[in-house]
């Protein structure tokens, strides 16, 4: 007991100097250059409960979806105009039955809360999902579906939701869908391979009616995109943040877009 009376007036001693440097990163932060499109990886949030001593690992994935408010908060601030996030994975599917269907109903009562939620109208956010939607359940589909046709009139700012998504897959699907469309169009194997590049192939991803993100983000400590917009990162920044997704900072925040303000950028010249 003592020990943890100790870390909190340690942690109340701390927070002036807290609030003066986030407020120096503040004004600072008004000459950066910023990030038009940011990819997030929201990593930790398992390891964060566990760090709590919770009983089960969705309190940290209950503590991440709502981490995502007070992000675009301070997206919204700083100017950018679209965030891409990557909340669940293919491989996720493999995670305890128990945890997977807790997360379809967290994700099923977030994407309903996004339909009214003020900041998003406020804001002018546009909600977009990509991955295999297919594969989730249907009430998750349906209020995906909700949440887009909510905001779909708005073209100010756009959140990205990627859930049951792969990098590898999404190249997949585009290469896919670029068949497809050329069959319809009565193109030949031989037109389709003559007219295939870079740029006629993006037109297929899911996230082609958005730039490549400029910087991407992962939390919790690990250094590797682990298949997020392996298509799309090719000229991204990246920072990596040792805090786990639900204790994420708006210090964390604004340290990524210095670090990404101080990097030059020559896409290869």
């Amino acid at each position: 007991m003592v020990y943890k009376v100790s870390m909190s007036l340690s942690a109340r001693l701390k927070r002036p100097l807290y609030d003066l440097y986030l407020r120096k990163l503040r004004l600072e932060m008004r000459s950066w250059r910023i990030p038009r499109h940011i990819g997030i990886v929201l990593d930790g949030n398992r390891r964060y409960a566990r760090g709590l001593g919770a009983l089960s690992v969705l309190k940290g994935h209950e503590r991440g979806a709502n981490k995502l408010d007070e992000v675009l908060t301070w997206c919204q601030r700083a100017g950018v105009h679209a965030v891409s996030v990557w909340v669940f994975s293919l491989d996720n599917f493999n995670r305890d039955p128990e945890e997977v269907n807790g997360l379809m109903s967290l994700f099923e009562r977030k994407f309903l809360d996004l339909v009214t939620n003020p900041r998003v109208h406020s804001d002018q956010i546009r909600v977009r999902s990509f991955g295999r939607l297919e594969l989730l359940p249907e009430a998750v589909r349906d209020a995906i579906r909700e949440a887009e046709r909510a905001t779909e009139h708005y073209t100010h700012r756009m959140l990205n939701v990627g859930i049951a998504y792969g990098g590898r897959e999404e190249i997949l699907d585009a290469f896919s869908r670029y068949l497809e469309d050329g069959e319809a169009r009565g193109r030949s194997f031989a037109d389709l391979r003559r007219e295939l590049s870079a740029e006629t192939l993006a037109q297929h991803l899911y996230t082609s009616h958005v730039p490549d993100p400029d910087l991407i983000i992962r939390t919790s400590g690990e250094v590797r995109l682990s298949g997020f917009m392996l298509w799309q990162s090719a000229y991204s920044e990246f920072y990596f943040c040792d805090t786990y997704w639900p204790a994420f900072r708006e210090i964390d925040f604004l340290r990524a877009l210095r670090a990404y303000h101080s990097r030059q950028r020559r896409y290869g010249r």
